[in-house]
């Protein structure tokens, strides 16, 4: 009995395990050649990507999960059963969000310049069909009221890029080429966590894909500074998504990726995120980045598996 005793009073003494929230980001590429077909292979229950996607979401369990490279459609139909999917599994998310993404949505100019409107080059974001490799958040945790980006014009950013941009498309283009969301998730304490949540153009191809990726990031920059005509909400946030530039190589400006690493908390989760094997092979380009004040309790990667990519955690305290 004494020596029950003091294990007991060994354990007491013990500091409690404070609980965390993990908060993940992933492109599965779950994107398919036309609307309607990957909510066919989801319910058809035959894909073995898929199938490997929900094994790699089952292992890691996050909290909190930003899906890029994820079909949107008008009625949330592809979402909606993928979750189901995730629920059979047994990782369910009662919250989620899913707005039209700019991807393939018609901008009605040529802006490749190829002499043919309508074509893929030629909408806000690259797409094929609209709401092509979109975005959507997963969530455990209640969701607050959402403030959405994806209508700001690229020539409204302090300091854009848009040398020989023509005049008529600074008019009309936006700057997200998917979406900016800033998402407010309610803690178990009450108070709202803001995740700032987008998926930049590739920094390749062309000069014009270079300067736009760079803005896209400089756009979470200047929203923080309050230097935009929307303000951030205080408290905490987390930057979180497929930035798409490694800081030490390959394509890319990286002085604006830069400059949000020294102002957020890099865990490094791992120095290499996607590995698209022929040049430029693998690189660091999916990030959850803390915001200052948060206390960061682990990182990780999920297995290298159903995509080239692979899914980025960050566990955060909450006491």
């Amino acid at each position: 009995m004494r020596f029950l005793t003091l294990i007991l009073c060994a354990l007491l003494a013990l500091p409690l395990r404070a609980e965390t929230l993990r908060i993940a980001t992933w492109d599965p590429e779950l994107s398919r050649d036309g609307p309607g077909l990957l909510l066919r292979d989801i319910e058809a229950g035959k894909d073995k990507q898929i199938a490997a996607a929900i094994g790699v979401i089952v292992a890691a369990r996050p909290d909190i999960l930003l899906l890029t490279g994820f079909d949107w459609d008008y009625q949330g139909d592809a979402l909606a059963a993928f979750m189901a999917r995730l629920r059979e599994a047994g990782v369910d998310y009662p919250y989620s969000f899913a707005a039209r993404p700019n991807t393939g949505m018609a901008t009605g100019l040529d802006l490749d310049g190829n002499g043919r409107l309508g074509q893929a080059r030629d909408a806000q974001g690259y797409g094929r069909f609209p709401g092509q490799d979109g975005m959507a958040l997963l969530s455990r945790l209640p969701l607050g009221p959402v403030r959405d980006f994806s209508t700001f014009l690229w020539a409204d950013l302090p300091g854009a890029e848009l040398d020989g941009m023509p005049a008529e498309v600074r008019r009309v283009q936006r700057l997200s080429t998917t979406a900016h969301w800033d998402v407010p998730v309610t803690l178990p304490s009450g108070a709202a966590l803001h995740l700032l949540a987008y998926a930049p153009t590739a920094p390749a191809f062309t000069p014009r894909n270079i300067a736009r990726n760079q803005d896209e990031t400089a756009f979470w920059l200047r929203y923080l500074e309050g230097a935009l005509p929307e303000k951030p909400a205080p408290g905490p946030y987390v930057v979180l998504g497929k930035i798409g530039v490694d800081p030490q190589k390959g394509d890319g400006r990286r002085a604006v990726l830069a400059a949000l690493l020294a102002q957020v908390q890099d865990p490094l989760p791992g120095v290499d995120t996607v590995d698209y094997g022929k040049p430029p092979g693998v690189l660091r380009t999916d990030y959850v980045l803390p915001g200052p004040g948060l206390q960061v309790a682990g990182a990780g990667l999920g297995p290298a598996q159903a995509a080239r990519h692979r899914l980025v955690w960050v566990d955060i305290s909450l006491y």
